[in-house]
């Protein structure tokens, strides 16, 4: 049977314990869409979704190989400032964008989506390997991040339609496995090129592999769009699609730049957060009350499943990246290299890996994800409490305990709200709310650092005034203690204890935070409804 013929939409069905009043304004129009008749052979399957895992794997190589090549390239440009903002760049347009790709693939087809963000992807690493001027390869970075979100957004979508929501579990659980492989062997891959090719080719590397990517693609995923009257270009929510790119731009150029770069009481951090706000404000009005096909129908934000699912992401998100980010200080602080405390974290990403692919099995065999969300949930409290029990006396084996309990629960609570999303709302929109969970999963990453680096820096701040504060040279020395790990060593000798107990006490406060926002990820996640995890594509009741 061809792969992109089309059928009848399926009726809507009951799901589970849910009302289906509660489900109806989300149905409204089932009428209007077309899935594939049957799920696809193993074979086909591995074929269409490895062409787009090997997108996601390069995307997610790109968002961390500057990890370590900051430094080569910010010696390059003789510019210090370019170092914080070549992740940031990445970051913001891949945040900003990312929420765009579920509407403009159902309008225009995964395949073309996926196309143009290789195209644009390749193109940003080009700009970067052969940038001549330091905002030349920030341009890059943000050409860069537009492309990487749609390979990673749309490679999602891709499953969910071609994958009954029974077993979409296990194979999201493979994709995230892809990324989370590509994202640990960014760094180590940037170090390696830099060491022997030069930084250059850690963009330019990638160029061909993305090309080879382009064509899998244009052989093999062939998804069935919905066709309607309507001019394609005129169903486009343009008005919409910018006012959700200014919002986030406001709101991620303000979080990132704001304690870090500049003072939170500089004139574009007080401008551009509250006018976040107000753009955001505008967007919902818009989708609202104005799009024909919004890039984000709002009322689906309504449904209690789908708005737990998605503030589980958000506050989960912020409690993971903000750990990622301040452990590898804790090791610093404790006296290992940048690389050994890089390597204390790959239990956390093969606990991710175990996690996801876990509970996509777990969904398939019992056909239900609920009773998995509180032990994720509560997984990932446990293990949060562990990491604040840290101090810098712990011996080796505890902390790697914790970081792989930790990854653990969270690719488990990645699967578990992506299938709880999805099932709760028709399959035609579950591209557009799978790109909402991607826009709370983008801020709460930075959100989730910026609580954290306020938190420990002003605990820090106040901890090395407190008990330096009358030493003679008090500020400059202080004031290079913060600026630099290597400073504490250098200290003088009386200094140190004090100054490790303040970076500790520091520390401490931070984990305590991000483990309150574990707790509030927990607490929401109990909003999330069971829905029926249907055996079949068109979401019909299995027949005996």
């Amino acid at each position: 049977m061809p792969s992109d013929q089309y059928i009848p939409p399926a009726p809507a069905e009951t799901t589970g314990s849910v009302p289906a009043s509660e489900r109806t304004p989300l149905l409204a129009d089932r009428g209007r869409t077309s899935i594939e008749t049957q799920e696809p052979s193993t074979k086909r399957l591995l074929l269409v979704l490895g062409s787009t895992w090997v997108g996601v794997f390069l995307a997610a190589l790109d968002s961390t190989v500057v990890a370590t090549l900051t430094g080569p390239i910010s010696s390059s440009f003789n510019s210090l400032p370019l170092l914080s903002w070549l992740a940031t760049a990445y970051l913001i347009s891949n945040a900003a964008c990312q929420p765009l790709a579920g509407r403009l693939t159902d309008i225009f087809s995964r395949k073309a989506g996926l196309l143009f963000s290789n195209v644009v992807f390749a193109a940003g690493n080009l700009i970067c390997g052969l940038a001549q001027s330091e905002w030349t390869i920030v341009l890059g970075r943000v050409v860069a991040g537009i492309g990487g979100g749609g390979l990673t957004a749309i490679a999602t979508f891709v499953t969910s339609d071609l994958i009954p929501l029974r077993r979409r579990g296990i194979w999201q659980g493979i994709g995230n496995i892809c990324f989370g492989v590509g994202g640990g062997l960014g760094g180590v891959f940037g170090g390696w090129i830099n060491d022997t090719l030069g930084w250059r080719w850690a963009f330019l590397i990638q160029v061909p592999i993305v090309v080879v990517s382009s064509i899998l693609v244009a052989f093999t995923v062939k998804i069935p769009v919905k066709e309607t009257p309507k001019n394609k270009l005129r169903r486009v929510d343009f008005l919409g699609a910018i006012t959700l790119i200014v919002a986030l731009v406001l709101l991620l150029l303000g979080v990132n730049t704001g304690g870090n770069q500049l003072p939170w009481t500089h004139p574009l951090i007080l401008t551009t957060l509250p006018l976040s706000a107000v753009v955001l404000g505008i967007f919902i009005y818009i989708e609202a009350n104005l799009a024909s096909e919004p890039i984000i129908p709002v009322r689906l934000l309504l449904n209690r499943t789908v708005l737990a699912a998605c503030l589980t992401n958000w506050f989960s998100t912020m409690t993971v990246f903000g750990f990622l980010f301040y452990l590898p200080i804790f090791f610093q602080v404790q006296g290992l290299s940048a690389t050994a405390s890089g390597v204390k974290l790959i239990p956390q990403a093969i606990g991710t890996s175990i996690g996801s692919l876990g509970s996509g099995f777990l969904m398939r065999s019992s056909g239900r994800y609920k009773i998995y969300s509180h032990v994720t949930m509560l997984l990932l409290i446990v293990s949060s409490a562990l990491i604040c029990t840290l101090n810098f006396n712990t011996p080796t084996a505890p902390p790697l305990l914790y970081f792989l309990l930790s990854g653990t629960a969270y690719g488990s609570m990645l699967t578990i709200t992506l299938v709880a999303l999805i099932s709760a709302v028709d399959h035609e929109h579950h591209a557009v709310i799978t790109s909402a969970s991607y826009a709370f999963r983008s801020t709460g990453s930075s959100i989730g650092i910026t609580i954290a680096s306020a938190v420990f820096q002003n605990i820090l701040k106040n901890g090395l005034w407190s008990r330096f504060g009358n030493r003679n040279h008090a500020q400059e020395i202080i004031s290079r203690i913060r600026g630099s790990l290597g400073e504490i060593r250098k200290a003088p000798a009386d200094w140190i204890p004090g100054v490790l107990d303040a970076y500790l006490d520091s520390l401490r406060a931070t984990f305590i935070t991000l483990f309150a926002l574990a707790v509030l990820g927990a607490l929401v996640s109990m909003g999330m409804r069971n829905h029926k995890l249907h055996s079949n594509l068109a979401r019909r009741d299995d027949q005996a």
